[in-house]
């Protein structure tokens, strides 16, 4: 048997310790929705844009409502719908922004290497910038349609031609305004992973919702009736906001049926945009 003894004068040799502790625990999807959300709120550009989104629909909101008080009491006048339109048709315009830039901003810097790195598991990071983006998008468009519909039914409440929250359809018009707007920035999102610009990204955004409906316009009214409930965009938005059927476009899907179509294109971005994420190189 032998024996070790510190030689006189040296200090027995120390136990070696790690400068990092070894992990505990595999990296899982709630820390990645922390992370995320640091992001997101971390950076400046996210708080303008999301602030110019509710001054927008709010201040379009006040500018429809005043205008159109003379309308109020007509049986085509529809006040839940003018106070939404503007949340809906501006919020579509600027939502899209921060849906891109939560995925193209870090493939511009070259960060997503980063992100890869710190979650090697791809599908989870995927899924937190997806879920983390839809959370903010829908409590800021809830906030904004909200306000909104309240503001301009303020204004008309003295022509005695406003509605209230409780009125038929109201409520509902409210919330799936909120909703399409948040598809409008999921499929901003799923455009990002699959171009990795933000300006294709938006650009190509633009070109299903508004350029697409109005070249559809020019064909026969048979056709355009057949296409225009499929399409993501155009007409087919007014039955979200309305509380009645839009008088002229019976050919067109229900409230609901119309936010389907809208979510069924913004659900195929997101699935082909994980899938490219999942697989090309960063």
């Amino acid at each position: 048997m032998t024996s070790v003894t510190a030689q006189p004068g040296k200090p027995a040799a120390a136990k070696r310790v790690p400068a990092v502790p070894p992990a505990t625990r595999r990296s899982g999807f709630a820390g990645t929705l922390r992370s995320e959300f640091t992001k997101l709120s971390s950076v400046r550009s996210t708080y303008f844009t999301l602030i110019a989104f509710f001054v927008a629909g709010l201040g379009f909101a006040i500018a429809a409502t005043a205008g159109n008080r003379v309308n109020a009491g007509h049986p085509l006048f529809d006040p839940t719908a003018t106070s939404l339109r503007g949340a809906v048709y501006l919020g579509e315009l600027i939502i899209v922004v921060v849906g891109a830039l939560v995925i193209t901003s870090e493939y511009g810097t070259r960060m997503v290497s980063t992100s890869m790195t710190a979650m090697p598991r791809r599908g989870v990071l995927y899924g937190a910038k997806a879920v983390v983006l839809a959370c903010v998008s829908l409590a800021v468009a809830l906030v904004t349609s909200f306000a909104s519909f309240f503001v301009g039914q303020a204004i008309l409440a003295s022509t005695h031609g406003g509605a209230s929250i409780t009125s038929p359809n109201a409520l509902r018009a409210v919330l799936l305004s909120a909703a399409f707007v948040t598809c409008c920035a999921l499929l901003a999102f799923g455009l990002g992973a699959i171009i990795r610009y933000t300006a294709g990204a938006v650009t190509t955004l633009f070109g299903l919702v508004f350029l697409i409906p109005l070249l559809a316009e020019a064909l026969p009214d048979n056709w355009f009736h057949d296409m225009a409930r499929w399409l993501p965009g155009g007409s087919a938005l007014e039955p979200i906001v309305s509380t009645a059927p839009v008088p002229g476009e019976t050919f067109l899907f229900g409230p609901y049926g119309e936010l389907a179509v809208f979510a069924g294109y913004a659900a195929v971005a997101v699935v082909i945009g994980a899938l490219l994420f999942r697989r090309r190189d960063a």
